[in-house]
């Protein structure tokens, strides 16, 4: 049986910048569903699908501006909205529902800037 070939070009790992690392596990837990664990490293995650890990750090810091946004899809947007506000994080651009695709930026405790992406029915992503 041969050994399967690793997805070239998947994202895996992905470290953000956090200011209080239990601040942003709770974040991206209660708004998102990602999965916790301590490590020595510190707070680690996994995606709500367990296919994009990571972790908090202090060492990094979040930019007002950076060159990339990364979206994370999301059952309803709406809902996801109020989450984000209700756990320390910020709405930056709504998601406008009458336009072909429903997403929207937000900026998490940590003030790192990401986008959240709804799919309307019928859409494959």
């Amino acid at each position: 049986m041969s050994t399967p070939t690793p997805p070239h070009g998947k994202i895996l790992y992905l470290l953000l910048p956090s200011i209080d690392p239990q601040v942003s596990a709770t974040f991206y837990s209660e708004v998102f569903g990602w999965s916790m664990r301590e490590t020595h490293q510190g707070i680690s995650f996994d995606d709500s699908v367990n296919q994009v890990h990571g972790r908090f750090t202090e060492q990094l810091k979040s930019v007002e501006n950076p060159g990339a946004i990364l979206y994370i899809m999301v059952k309803d947007a709406s809902e996801t909205e109020a989450r984000i506000a209700e756990f320390g994080g910020e709405v930056i651009d709504p998601a406008d529902r009458e336009t072909f695709d429903i997403l929207g930026t937000f900026r998490d405790p940590s003030g790192n800037l990401f986008g959240f992406y709804e799919m309307k029915d019928g859409d494959e992503g």
